[in-house]
């Protein structure tokens, strides 16, 4: 009997009001402020993007219950939090704290945290050629570390929908040196992650799954890349390695539009790589698009001068992305892996063109595509 495959969907939670972003964007601000002002900036781009559910409110209950239900019933087994901590307290945790926990139907669903430990620079929009401006800083002494790990085990960790990986709790860490950097170093890192595993199982919630995001391409201002991320991953004791998008992997090479298709064959070949690069379970990865232009201010004029200004992805159709999750299929059940698992980009990523909810263009598509190919057979 094959196993059933965890279909993990990253969720990009900054699409409800919080009153960091307020106080840096004005009252009332979120992405959906770049998503609704979006333009064309070449001929034949599909700009602006306009969510076939309108521009909703993330924290509302009522809210996560339409997404909980239509992920569900489409093969999503679990959403992964893009989560955030800066300066000794959370950030943009209304999505999950406010709407998913309290939805009635919150059963049907599996969730998680990607701890997106990067530093938080203002591109919401990028003007080009100004000096990013850091908003919060990325690095995380011990002191905050340890309030973040004890806030973490104490509103989620027990929740009976976390996702559990062969039974133990799943924790992913997206910036590897900004863990180790923050911390003082590798040695101090480990003994932060180990103290870690020791509060989780004093408080009977059993053991970590500890997850490291790997990538070899800096999209996002200020990354480090890791020269040697297989020692560093043995030195730190991490699970698994996964992906966050393809972007992270495939250099896209032309300029303005990539084809979906060509792009697609480039990063599903590097799933065999990655896994025979890394000692851990490797977890591939699957991107639906991708368009950051949202993020750039639209009346500069755009070129390839590094994220956001990169290329886009093209003719990513419902019918291509199948085609991608099929390999992604094939890919887990050669059986390489104990517990079979892929990662999606991305629940919502509206202003980086990544996305599963319903538009006005493709409808339900994607999401049709995914209960195609993962959905429980009748």
């Amino acid at each position: 009997m094959k196993k059933l495959i965890e279909v993990a969907v990253y969720y990009f939670p900054n699409f409800h009001v919080d009153p960091r972003n307020e106080q840096w964007h004005g009252e009332g601000w979120t992405e959906w402020n770049l998503v609704k002002a979006a333009t064309p900036r070449f001929p034949g781009h599909e700009q602006p993007k306009i969510p076939l559910w309108g521009y909703q409110d993330e924290s509302k209950p009522e809210v996560a219950e339409k997404q909980i239900e239509a992920a569900s019933a489409h093969g999503i087994t679990s959403f992964i939090y893009d989560w955030y901590w800066y300066e000794g307290r959370p950030f943009l945790n209304g999505a999950l704290e406010k709407g998913f926990i309290n939805a009635t139907n919150n059963n049907k669903l599996k969730f998680a945290l990607m701890w997106a430990n990067h530093d938080w620079v203002n591109i919401f929009p990028y003007k080009r050629s100004s000096e990013l401006t850091l908003l919060a800083k990325g690095h995380t002494e011990r002191y905050s570390f340890d309030l973040a790990t004890d806030y973490i085990i104490e509103h989620y960790f027990s929740h009976p929908s976390y996702l559990r990986m062969d039974g133990k709790l799943y924790f992913s860490v997206y910036e590897l040196m900004s863990l180790v950097d923050g911390l003082g170093g590798i040695d101090e890192a480990r003994a932060a992650l180990d103290s870690f595993r020791m509060k989780t199982r004093a408080a009977g919630l059993g053991e970590l799954h500890l997850n490291a995001v790997v990538w070899g391409i800096r999209i996002l201002p200020k990354e480090k890349i890791v020269t040697n991320p297989q020692e560093m991953l043995a030195k730190l004791g991490m699970d698994s390695v996964t992906s966050y998008v393809w972007m992270h992997h495939t250099a896209m090479e032309s300029y303005p539009f990539v084809s979906y298709l060509k792009y697609a064959e480039q990063s599903i070949a590097c799933w065999d790589q990655l896994s025979e690069a890394f000692p851990l379970p490797y977890y591939p990865n699957v991107s639906m698009g991708w368009d950051s232009t949202p993020r750039t201010v639209q009346s500069d004029t755009h070129a390839p001068l590094g994220y956001p200004h990169t290329s886009i992805l093209v003719n990513n159709t419902p019918s291509e992305f199948k085609k991608a999750l099929e390999a992604a299929r094939t890919y887990v059940e050669r059986g390489h892996l104990s517990t079979p698992m892929i990662t999606i980009n991305s629940w919502n990523e509206w202003t980086e063109g990544s996305y599963l909810e319903p538009d006005t263009v493709h409808g339900m598509g994607y999401l049709e595509a995914l209960r195609d190919v993962f959905g429980v057979k009748e």
